[in-house]
């Protein structure tokens, strides 16, 4: 068996069954991904060429105007933001983070409120929360409520893609309605919301001006991407404010058709969003990852995944007092629940399940579905942990 590079490192691997999480690597990449990364990693290339050819292809795949690949979904959200806040003015792009005299509040609803959020704040503005929690009669947030919000220092209005905030929040649709009215652009937040493969196009066409999208989960792109989809004006602003800008305005490979046409006055300066930069082999790798994606067969990848998922599930049964099934959630995908008595395993904790095949090579399953796996991994868990993984 030929030594991985995690060995040479000394450095332990992991069977990943939690999901595409950060913290665990993201997903594994097809081979045809690593190839044109490695491919793309042989030659030089103007990166605003590059992501300009990226856009087109983005926005074919979602429905949009236009598209950008970022350096991951919450890199995604800052770039989203600081656009919302200055625009095309290259003056307020120098200024970022400091905000003031300009459009900076962003408009969220308090269940919506969430730890990655963060990435808006970065840009400086201020989070106006709507929607009350608690007793005496809570209620879900109303649509004249977000309007009410909305004043002449509204930047933006923030809606991430949250299954547990359904049924307490104004939906997409309304969002859109109240925001566009106003004349408010609407960020969306989709970055674990594939599959399914029809959400690429939904968010678009619902109307939101900017969504973001993981480009390491289940589009199974390189680890630092993601991809942004929206409007073209707002596409322009993020690549001013991402892009190198160690340019010369007499040579700069955008000098016809930013300045010569009278939409700017000169080449911005370094942005907000120079410390996020994405490689050739990222944008690159993503855009291969993203044709794979469109293009493969959804029913037989969930086929395969309930599958792999049933083969650890008839192996748990063969431990004793464990019982274990198969659910699937909300987005298709098949995960096992698995529940035991602490007395007979003398193990504590009563019940764990996994989050998803997506990140596991396909042989790691039939790994895990010997006995003595088996038993490491529910020696390993701890009480209340729901998301776990296996060393290898």
């Amino acid at each position: 068996m030929t030594q991985t590079i995690y060995a040479e490192l000394g450095v332990r691997p992991v069977i990943n069954a939690a999901g595409t999480l950060t913290r665990l690597g993201g997903a594994i990449m097809p081979p045809e991904v690593v190839e044109a990364m490695a491919r793309a990693a042989e030659h030089c290339v103007r990166i605003e060429e590059l992501q300009a050819r990226a856009g087109e292809l983005i926005a074919e795949a979602t429905g949009a105007e236009s598209g950008y690949v970022t350096c991951g979904a919450a890199a995604g959200l800052l770039l989203s933001t600081a656009a919302c806040v200055a625009g095309l003015d290259i003056g307020k792009m120098e200024r970022l983070p400091d905000t003031s005299g300009m459009k900076n509040e962003v408009i969220i609803q308090r269940p919506h409120r969430n730890s990655y959020d963060h990435a808006v704040r970065a840009v400086g503005v201020k989070v106006v929360e709507v929607g009350w929690m608690g007793s005496p009669t809570p209620h879900p947030v109303q649509a004249w409520e977000i309007e009410a919000a909305i004043n002449e220092r509204t930047a933006a209005i923030y809606w991430p893609v949250m299954e547990a905030a359904e049924g307490k929040t104004v939906g997409l649709e309304g969002i859109v309605a109240v925001a566009h009215k106003r004349g408010v652009p609407v960020i969306v937040d989709a970055s674990a919301a594939l599959p399914p493969t029809a959400n690429l196009r939904a968010f678009v066409a619902a109307g939101a001006d900017l969504v973001a999208f993981s480009g390491g989960k289940a589009l199974r792109g390189p680890q630092a991407s993601g991809l942004l989809a929206g409007r073209r004006d707002l596409i322009q602003s993020v690549a001013l404010q991402h892009q190198d800008m160690d340019v010369h305005p007499a040579t700069w490979s955008l000098r016809a058709q930013l300045l010569e046409a009278g939409l700017l006055p000169g080449p911005p300066l370094q942005g907000i969003g120079r410390s996020l930069k994405v490689g050739k082999e990222e944008i690159v790798g993503l855009l291969t990852a993203l044709r794979l994606f469109v293009a493969r067969d959804e029913a037989a990848e969930q086929a395969m995944w309930l599958a792999q998922v049933h083969t650890l599930v008839e192996a748990m049964l063969n431990v004793p007092s464990v019982q274990a099934d198969v659910e699937t959630n909300a987005q298709g995908i098949p995960l096992a629940r698995v529940t035991w008595d602490e007395s007979i395993l003398g193990i504590q904790g009563r019940s764990w399940s996994t989050r998803s095949p997506m990140a596991t090579r396909r042989l790691a399953w039939a790994a895990m579905a010997r006995e003595g796996r088996l038993r490491l991994i529910l020696s390993a868990l701890r009480p209340a942990r729901r998301r776990w993984w296996l060393t290898a």
